[in-house]
C-alpha cells in the first residue's frame, strides 16, 4: 500500500493522524498544530491515511479497517527510522491510533485523541445511508446525524474519491471500536460535538484524563487553543499557544 507521508523538521516527532475524508495537511497544517508543535521544538510526521489524499485508494471494503490502517502507521514509523512515539488522532484517526496502540504498544510512547466517544458513527448512522450520501443522495442520510453536514460539503469539494471514502465507512463499522489502552492518554472532546456521545465512558474504559472544551463542536475542537493548550504539555512539549 502506497502512503503519502510530510516528515516536518524537529526533534521528537509527532505521529499526526486525521480523520475521515480529510487529509494530513487539512487536519493539521491548517489547524496551527504543525506550527504549535515546531514553536514547542518538536517534529511532526503527517501521513495520509489510505483512501485519503495522496494515498493509495482501494475500492474494496476488505482493504479498510483499524488494524489495517495502523499497520500502514507502523510502516510510516519504520520508513522513518522512528522507533517510539507519541501519537495524536483526531474523529477516524483517534480509532487508527488507538489501534496501533494496541498493535505496538512498545512503539507508542503517550497518545492524544480527540472527536470520539463510544459510538461507532458509520453502524450507527447506516453504512448504505452513508454510502449513498456521499454518492449525491443527501435525503439518504438521517438530517440530525453529525455526518450529514460533512457530507453534504464533501459532495461539493474537488478531488475526492468517494468510491474510496465509501469502502472505508464499510470496512471500519464491520470491527469494533478499540476502545482499550496500555499507555497514558488523553481524550479532547467538545461539549457541543454530537460525534462524541459516551466520551465520559470512553475515557473510563481507556483510563485516560479527560478535557471538555466548552462551546465546542466536531470541527471548531480540532483548532482550539485550549485543545493545543492541553494537549501539549501532556506530550512533554512547552505551551507557547497565548
Amino acid at each position: 500500500m502506497r502512503i503519502h507521508v510530510e516528515r516536518h523538521p524537529g526533534d521528537d516527532p509527532v505521529l499526526l493522524v486525521h480523520g475521515f475524508a480529510s487529509t494530513g495537511s487539512l487536519t493539521w497544517e491548517a489547524t496551527g498544530w504543525v506550527r504549535a508543535l515546531a514553536e514547542a521544538g518538536r517534529g511532526a510526521i503527517v501521513p495520509d491515511l489510505r483512501g485519503h489524499g495522496a494515498s493509495e485508494a482501494p475500492h474494496d471494503a476488505d482493504a479498510y479497517s483499524p488494524d489495517l490502517l495502523a499497520g500502514d502507521l507502523l510502516a510510516v514509523l519504520d520508513e522513518q527510522d522512528v522507533d517510539r512515539v507519541d501519537v495524536m488522532g483526531y474523529s477516524m484517526g483517534s480509532w487508527v491510533s488507538l489501534a496501533l496502540t494496541a498493535l505496538a504498544p512498545d512503539r507508542v510512547r503517550r497518545l492524544v485523541i480527540g472527536g470520539v466517544g463510544t459510538v461507532e458513527q458509520f453502524g450507527h448512522w447506516g453504512v448504505s445511508a452513508v454510502q449513498a450520501a456521499l454518492h449525491d443522495d443527501a435525503s439518504a442520510l438521517d438530517p440530525a446525524s453529525p455526518l450529514a453536514p460533512l457530507l453534504a460539503s464533501l459532495r461539493q469539494a474537488p478531488g475526492i474519491d468517494r468510491e474510496a471514502l465509501a469502502a472505508c465507512a464499510a470496512g471500519m463499522a464491520a470491527h469494533p471500536l478499540p476502545l482499550a489502552s496500555s499507555v497514558p492518554t488523553m481524550l479532547v472532546v467538545g461539549d457541543a460535538d454530537p460525534v462524541t456521545e459516551g466520551a465520559d465512558e470512553a475515557a473510563r474504559l481507556l483510563g485516560a484524563e479527560l478535557v471538555v472544551l466548552p462551546r465546542r463542536n466536531h470541527v471548531t475542537t480540532l483548532s482550539a487553543r485550549a485543545f493545543k493548550q492541553a494537549a501539549l504539555p501532556f506530550l512533554g512539549a512547552s505551551v507557547s499557544v497565548p
